[in-house]
């Protein structure tokens, strides 16, 4: 009787496995990404159960509440750095950073490396992208080139984890997880298999060993990590490197962090020699002059527990075309078009035949709701063409029905605003009194930001 083949098709984009080929992935909806694997199962397919020959080790169990040694965090020195990883690396835990490419992962890394090994910490870089020299010009002119650092440029994982067992270092960079593969499997370097098969060895020797592993991953056009979604299941943080090419400040953001605070985020500048910590991180996203023409907001947005205020801009204008054109950058689509629609339903206002265009300066992107005030009140200012209130800055969620409703921490934006020499505050009722000279103006409905900014488009 001939044996059953164990192959089946993976989907590169998102994991599935399919008995047979097919065109488009069922489960993803992605086209020509379904790849013949050896040794995976197809789905529905049950394996024969194998008698142990031999017993193992006793599983152990122990009290939730005993005493449990825990190692001491290594703090890198890196303010933005270690606010991120919740005060410092955790020993025998494995982190995953992902961003665009060019956007100074392997750099802030090579940093971060060069910062341990001056510190005391034995440190490895293994680069499966670049050459040796290219990793040392670099370092050369990041002026870190005399950090002892120890440096590897390989891509077969067994030569990798040998190499690591033998030099026991405290910190290790795997820049990617994507160029490596193991011998394994039949699979070629960053397929589904392969980068699953070779995360999962390594995050496994990072728990026996100690050692803190940060690996770096690539990302898809969507700006997900590319690769099986279970290698963010298996590590303990997940970064992502966010930013614009055109500007100077770099974000890197936690969305997973079994250490620390998930909402937390680190703001550098790119300079000549490489990323520095940001001096000032609520004011880096506010322009010096204000734009006579109106069309500006300022947000007082709230990164974890950093207040960060950021200028939103917006441009209405009528459209030369028969469908108007909407255009985002930095701010959620559909949230815009929901704005604008209470807008016209609530408010009697008219977007029919205008272009709309709403960007969020310096690269900073716009995540919570709290932020449809500001965008509300810089659409407003546009459609009048009046500048809002100098010195204001504006919060606040906009339901569908028109009310303006509370946004958490409103007292921290308000101190931040204070603190920056703003003079005004618009936000949701019951917002706390502000200090500094700092007035605040209660919004309860959006009708009243419309009376304020716009009273003559309404109806119009």
């Amino acid at each position: 009787m001939a044996k059953a083949s164990t192959s089946a098709f993976v989907c590169q984009a998102c994991g599935a496995v399919h008995a047979k080929w097919a065109g488009r992935c069922d489960a993803c909806g992605e086209w020509n990404t379904l790849v013949e694997e050896a040794g995976s199962a197809p789905p529905g397919a049950l394996k024969a159960e194998k008698t142990p020959t031999k017993r193992g080790p006793k599983t152990e169990f122990i009290a939730l509440n005993s005493d449990v040694d825990t190692p001491p965090r290594v703090v890198i020195g890196v303010d933005e750095l270690d606010r991120v990883f919740g005060g410092g690396i955790v020993p025998s835990s494995a982190t995953l950073i992902g961003g665009d490419p060019g956007i100074g992962k392997s750099t802030l890394l090579l940093q971060a490396a060069a910062r341990l090994a001056r510190n005391g910490v034995k440190t490895v870089y293994v680069s499966g992208e670049e050459a040796a020299a290219q990793i040392q010009e670099r370092a050369k002119r990041l002026k870190v080139a005399n950090s002892p650092v120890q440096l590897a440029t390989e891509t077969d994982l067994r030569r990798i984890l040998a190499a690591l067992k033998e030099a026991n270092p405290g910190f290790v960079v795997i820049d990617s997880i994507q160029t490596l593969w193991s011998d394994s499997l039949e699979a070629a370097p960053g397929s589904v298999a392969q980068v699953r098969a070779c995360a999962q060895e390594l995050v496994r020797w990072a728990k026996k060993s100690g050692a803190a592993l940060v690996l770096v991953g690539h990302v898809t056009k969507e700006g997900t990590i590319a690769g099986p979604r279970v290698v963010e299941h298996m590590v303990d943080a997940v970064f992502y490197f966010e930013g614009e090419r055109g500007h100077q400040f770099r974000i890197l953001r936690a969305v997973k962090n079994r250490f620390g605070p998930t909402d937390e985020i680190g703001i550098f500048e790119m300079h000549a020699l490489g990323l520095t910590p940001a001096k000032e991180p609520s004011a880096l996203f506010l322009s010096t002059e204000a734009e006579p023409g109106g069309g500006t907001a300022v947000f007082a947005a709230m990164e974890g527990s950093r207040p960060v205020l950021a200028e939103v801009q917006a441009l209405v204008a009528k459209s030369p075309f028969g469908t108007p054109r909407r255009s985002v950058i930095g701010f959620d689509a559909g949230r815009l078009a929901m704005i604008m629609a209470v807008l016209e339903a609530r408010c009697g206002l008219n977007f029919a035949g205008m272009d709309v265009y709403l960007s969020v300066a310096g690269g900073y992107r716009i995540t919570e709701p709290a932020g449809d005030l500001a965008a509300a009140a810089a659409l407003l200012s546009s459609l009048a063409g009046n500048a809002v209130p100098s010195r204001s800055v504006f919060f606040g969620e906009v339901a569908l029905s028109g009310a303006v409703r509370a946004a958490p921490r409103m007292d921290q934006r308000l101190k931040e605003a204070a603190r920056l020499g703003f003079q005004r505050a618009y936000g949701p009722e019951g917002s706390p009194a502000a200090e500094g000279g700092l007035t605040v103006t209660p919004i309860a409905r959006l009708i009243a930001l419309v009376d304020l900014l716009a009273p003559d488009a309404a109806n119009a």
